[in-house]
């Protein structure tokens, strides 16, 4: 099964909700691989004592405009749905923007005169990772200064996925564009994280939505309870949302965050949370396949 933690905007507590997850499947002696899917920001295995085992490179094609052969016919930069190629043909001037270009090949199709040559360039990694117990760990990473998200995140998965474990706990991307659609696309169950406030709501609102769209099956935790107002309950009430657990604001939480620290690790209250919020995702699980 796999799940993805996820997120309509950041600071919801998303990684807080994924890494304790984890742990607590753990406990509950479940086969589980943590998949740190949040490739512009990763910092869910910051939580855990590891060490890193290898890295696999992830490469995207990229064109390569031979000014020699080119004829200037703008064929290439009509194609370019991503306006990733200058084009002054006045001048006699053609580049690709490397920064913009997503490595979809629509240039390359619309060259007759064989002027661009394949190529490609380096854009980020997944790493593999192994705690003291002989866990694997999985992180994606954008290379700085690199914009294309998607395809670290396919490989990321793609790597997890062909290990062999029972239960994929995916930190998604926050937000609700490409990022948080390919890691949902990919998930058998989501988990949404959101906060009982008007931006909380708002971003819920927008994830549930493209959630809809996609027909996935999904949850909401309601983190911070206590805080804010009741708007996010009365939506999730007249949509029929189910609400899988309320964790509730604590300072002692807060801090044991702020140290790198698991909350269900310490209290005792919390852990006894994420057992039963464990216990419902698995169940929700079941009754979907």
């Amino acid at each position: 099964m796999n799940i993805a933690i996820a997120s309509g905007k950041g600071g919801t507590g998303k990684t807080f909700v994924s890494t304790n997850l984890f742990k607590t499947f753990q406990s509950l002696g479940h086969s589980a691989l943590l998949v740190d899917c949040d490739v512009e920001c990763p910092n869910s295995l910051l939580f855990f004592d590891l060490k890193k085992l290898s890295d696999t490179i992830v490469k995207e094609y990229r064109p390569i405009i031979d000014t020699n052969k080119c004829v200037y016919c703008g064929l290439c930069y009509e194609y370019c749905e991503y306006n990733a190629i200058f084009y002054v043909p006045e001048l006699k001037q053609i580049k690709l923007l490397d920064n913009l270009c997503h490595g979809c090949k629509a240039c390359t199709v619309a060259c007759k005169h064989g002027a661009i040559e394949n190529s490609s360039t380096e854009i980020g990694q997944v790493s593999f990772f192994v705690d003291s117990e002989k866990h694997i760990f999985l992180e994606g990473r954008l290379k700085e200064g690199k914009i294309a998200s998607i395809p670290i995140i396919k490989s990321t998965i793609k790597e997890a996925l062909s290990l062999s474990s029972d239960f994929v706990l995916i930190d998604s991307s926050p937000g609700t564009s490409c990022p948080f659609i390919q890691t949902a696309v990919r998930s058998d169950y989501i988990v949404l994280v959101t906060e009982p406030t008007p931006f909380g709501l708002s971003d819920l609102k927008q994830a549930v939505e493209t959630l809809d769209s996609i027909n996935k099956n999904y949850g909401v935790i309601i983190n911070r309870s206590g805080i804010g107002n009741i708007e996010v309950y009365d939506y999730l009430e007249k949509n029929k949302i189910p609400i899988i657990a309320e964790i509730p604001f604590s300072k002692e939480i807060a801090r044991y965050y702020s140290e790198g620290k698991l909350a269900v690790s310490y209290l005792s209250e919390i852990k006894e949370l994420f057992e039963e919020i464990s216990n419902k995702i698995i169940k929700n699980g079941n009754s979907i396949s």
